[in-house]
């Protein structure tokens, strides 16, 4: 990669205003960061997230390879070579989380969260990568 396309793909000289790169960063940290959090929880398996991961009708056996994998697919998305890549499984992730709330009948927060989060994921993304905006242009 030479390092004008380098320098493209992360932002710099791409013709991307500052504001929307910096955008784009914001909206990005915080669906990273509730991600992280989330993952690094899954791990830990306070009693709160065994009783939701149970309530959802997964095995408590799952919950460390579930957060194992979502910590992964988030360092995919944080690493501008694979941010595209990374954002695809959080979204198939996301779409699971979705799909697991309406199956268990839970409230509504429950099942829109995760859409607010894959905007973001993906929100952050178009707004930083011209990658991005090329393959989602009408």
């Amino acid at each position: 990669m030479t390092q004008q396309t380098l320098s493209t793909a992360m932002g710099g000289g791409s013709g991307i205003p500052k504001i929307q790169i910096w955008l784009g960063r914001i909206l990005s940290a915080l669906a990273v960061v509730f991600l992280s959090v989330d993952g690094a929880m899954k791990l830990g398996k306070p009693p709160v997230v065994v009783q939701a991961t149970l309530q959802l009708g997964y095995p408590e056996s799952a919950i460390v390879v579930i957060g194992a994998t979502l910590l992964v697919c988030t360092l995919l998305y944080v690493v501008p070579q694979t941010s595209s890549l990374g954002a695809v499984l959080l979204t198939g992730y996301l779409g699971g989380a979705v799909a697991s709330n309406v199956r268990a009948a839970m409230p509504a927060f429950n099942v829109v969260f995760p859409f607010v989060v894959a905007g973001f994921i993906w929100g952050g993304l178009w707004l930083r990568d011209l990658r991005v905006r090329s393959l989602l242009r009408p």
